[in-house]
């Protein structure tokens, strides 16, 4: 009998493991499902969010059922669709206070959009995107448009080639390690830059691109980190690349965008999470940052940069192993 029992023991561990991970995959795949509705298309269907997140259409069925009662989706029966419900908007609308200091950091982006022909934005990572929260163009900025909300690769823009070569070695590699398992195509276009992009922003203090995203544009960006978000966010600038080739990105753009870094570094550093409302209580840490006379100071230990997520506890890496 004491066998029997040590043997259903583990055997009741080992199922209590698998539905751990069974209930962290759902999770997953739910916000993968609410992904799917950012753009302009409000309304979708089970087989359109099926196409788009690469799910079973099973999957999505049970997934778009349980959103719904959660309040996060709205069933729409004439349409047979969905739209993003009142408690999406409501987390949402919790999760970006802050007006005042957006606005703030809205107004340093018009400021050197005056002086540039381009879009200026403020990003953050998600996953192998990053999303414009704020951006900025002059009346006659050309080629790149972008808005808040709006999606670009982290693969292929200037934005990504700044964020990615900021990670510190280890979590940078084990990003396009998983960014090679799950979308082998930008791992290909990103992997073979980034000792050159780390090599750039060791030694300037940012990152270009041209033509990469499109033949027509050159980008610049500059990488901030924020301790209340535990991530790096993302200064950044699109160009004509007619306009602006490289030579011209080092010498005229450059200067400009460090001192939006600066000004901004400072606005982020003492936000204490009102951008997000992300606020991290803990003990600060002082940690030296390049291209910055003075310490920035994280909070407590790193949980991995946003959007790297990996099947290692990121519990395991102290506070500054993801940042440079």
């Amino acid at each position: 009998m004491g066998r029997r029992s040590e043997r259903l023991s583990r055997q009741g561990a080992l199922a209590g493991d698998a539905g751990e991970g069974d209930v962290i995959q759902v999770v997953s795949r739910a916000f993968d499902v609410l992904r799917c509705f950012e753009g302009h298309e409000a309304r979708l269907g089970n087989l359109e969010i099926s196409n788009r997140c690469g799910l079973p259409r099973s999957t999505v069925s049970r997934l778009t059922h349980t959103l719904t009662r959660m309040g996060q989706l709205v069933y729409l029966p004439r349409d047979q669709k969905y739209r993003i419900g009142p408690s999406a908007v409501a987390m949402s609308a919790s999760m970006m206070k802050g007006a005042q200091l957006r606005s703030m950091i809205r107004q340093r982006l018009q400021e050197v959009a005056e002086q540039l022909p381009g879009t200026v934005g403020f990003v953050v990572p998600d996953r192998f995107h990053l999303v414009y929260l704020q951006f900025a163009r002059s009346a006659s900025a050309l080629g790149l448009h972008e808005g808040t909300g709006s999606r670009i690769s982290m693969a292929s823009t200037a934005a990504g080639a700044a964020y990615t070569a900021a990670l510190s070695p280890e979590v940078g590699d084990a990003f396009i390690a998983e960014m090679e398992r799950e979308a082998p195509e930008a791992a290909k276009i990103l992997k073979p830059r980034i000792e050159a992009n780390r090599q750039s922003l060791r030694e300037r203090g940012y990152v270009v691109a041209c033509g990469l995203w499109s033949p027509h544009i050159n980008g610049l960006a500059v990488p901030i980190w924020a301790p209340q978000y535990q991530t790096f966010v993302v200064i950044t600038i699109g160009l004509l690349s007619a306009m602006y080739d490289e030579q011209r990105l080092h010498a005229e753009v450059a200067p400009l965008m460090l001192e939006l870094g600066r000004s901004l570094g400072s606005l982020v550093e003492g936000a204490e999470g009102d951008v997000f409302n992300n606020r991290i209580s803990r003990k600060p840490v002082a940690m030296a940052v390049h291209n910055n006379n003075k310490p920035i100071h994280s909070e407590g230990v790193n949980e991995l940069e946003a959007g790297t997520r990996r099947a290692r506890p990121a519990r395991s890496l102290r506070a500054g192993d993801g940042r440079r």
